[in-house]
């Protein structure tokens, strides 16, 4: 047992009362030393490194409406809906915290969706941060079933009938599929007991599971320390009397400060939406889905909540030409790959069986189940990046100017998706929706090689940073 300390005589309350916590809850402190006051960050944090702080608030901000919205809503599909016009009308403040709920919602899917992004630009995936990204994969994963599930809930006809499409489209996969569609529902269509699990799931589930990985990722990221817009490991340049990183400055109260400045901003603007525009003109809450659920009524369209509408374009983008296009670009990549990728004997064997097992695989099963391989791929493939990218630097400062060129238009090809995936289906739209699905997959999947080609700047061998 450890030595009882003691506060020094005539010492104001709040001292005496932190030597009596301290003495009592040691682990408590300790903690706040390694991950605040003696956790060192790099000093040129710049705004992309709010949205890491943003993303923990919008958790809690979450959780804590959640609570207070599971006072007053009832799981059940007669009385969902009406529930949730009795938090709106007549629980006190109840409209506030639906909203502040809904459009957190939103919030937290461009916040993480920030968050990621810098990590793509700065390579905060690369070594040794792998397992960091992978736990921030999972949180996203995670996070599209949560708010999945959440949309059911208000039981308004496009939460009813947008459960009935994606679900739907579990049947699509072979053998398991109408059963596995079926314990989703959990009866023969969208229902009370549909209602009921994903309730569950929602309240209580993910966000358990959820919760962990956010625990995880941000132990996992002050083991091995924190990215910087340069790239540079300020680990490696340490004083030599104190072992403090000389770029580096305690995460608090220089870091926590600063994320105030991020807050502040982002309470502003969410609050502004809150209060003057909580549906954002039909894109954070539906108009259909303040009409109650009618299983006889479909609306005129179907489509997923903003956040999903990019996997949902990529969903739609397989038709039966796009699979027929995509056999034969497997048959001359295998072909390429057998006459000028100096493969020995037994690969080039190894690739031609391959490619023709997959030419068959595509062609046997219809393009539907390709589709929703495809939208469930499209978020797999994030899970590797960090092997993928195979770039000598890690920050996209120190890369060749054309690579930002390329992610940008990948930005924009990102936003297209997501615009055609909210628009009924289109021979126009198809089209470009089936291009843009190629280029997003072409980025990722030929990163190994575009990654390594160009000009790379030399690497400061400290951090650049400009107070501001």
């Amino acid at each position: 047992m450890a030595e009882f300390k003691e506060a020094p005589a005539g010492a104001p309350v709040a001292t005496q009362v932190t030597v009596w916590l301290q003495n009592r809850f040691p682990t408590a402190f300790d903690a706040y030393r390694v991950h605040m006051s003696e956790y060192y960050a790099p000093k040129n944090f710049n705004f992309w490194y709010f949205f890491g702080s943003l993303a923990l608030l919008v958790l809690v901000m979450q959780i804590v409406t959640g609570i207070f919205l599971v006072m007053h809503y009832k799981p059940d599909a007669a009385k969902a809906f009406e529930s949730v016009e009795y938090i709106m009308r007549d629980v006190p403040w109840g409209w506030l915290v639906r909203y502040m709920h809904s459009t957190g919602a939103s919030a937290f899917f461009i916040v993480v969706y920030l968050h990621m992004w810098r990590g793509m630009i700065y390579g905060s995936y690369k070594k040794p941060r792998e397992l960091i990204w992978i736990f921030g994969c999972a949180i996203f994963l995670c996070l599209m079933a949560e708010a999945f599930m959440g949309y059911l809930l208000p039981w308004g006809q496009m939460s009813y009938w947008g459960a009935q499409v994606i679900i739907n489209l579990f049947a699509a996969i072979p053998f398991i599929g109408p059963d596995l569609s079926l314990l989703i529902r959990g009866d023969y269509v969208v229902g009370d007991a549909t209602l009921n699990r994903f309730f569950s799931f929602h309240v209580i589930a993910v966000p358990l599971v959820l919760l962990g990985l956010v625990v995880a990722h941000l132990l996992a990221l002050h083991d091995v320390g924190s990215n910087n817009p340069d790239g540079v490991e300020i680990k490696a340049r340490k004083d030599p009397k104190t072992g403090i990183p000389l770029d580096g400055v305690p995460f608090h109260p220089y870091h926590t400060v600063h994320d105030i400045v991020g807050v502040s901003v982002f309470l502003m603007i969410f609050t502004a939406v809150i209060f003057f525009m909580p549906e954002m003109g039909g894109y954070f809450l539906e108009y259909n889905n303040f009409i109650p659920a009618d299983p006889l009524q479909t609306p005129a369209h179907i489509a997923p909540v903003w956040y999903f509408t990019p996997y949902y374009s990529m969903l739609r983008a397989v038709t039966d030409p796009m699979v027929n296009v995509l056999a034969v670009v497997v048959a001359l990549a295998a072909v390429l790959a057998v006459l000028k990728g100096g493969l020995a004997g037994k690969w080039k064997i190894v690739v031609l069986v391959g490619a023709a097992l997959v030419v068959v695989a595509l062609k046997v099963f219809d393009a539907k189940f390709w589709g929703v391989v495809v939208m469930g791929v499209a978020v797999m493939v994030l899970f590797p990046l960090p092997w993928l990218d195979r770039s000598p630097v890690k920050s996209i400062r120190y890369r060749p100017s054309w690579n930002k060129i390329l992610y940008g238009i990948f930005v924009f090809n990102f936003f297209v998706l997501g615009y055609l995936g909210m628009k009924p289906p289109s021979a126009i739209g198809t089209l470009v929706s089936q291009i843009g699905t190629m280029f997003y997959f072409g980025f990722f999947l030929l990163m190994p090689w575009w990654s390594r080609i160009g000009e790379f700047k030399a690497v400061p061998d400290r951090v650049t940073f400009k107070p501001h």
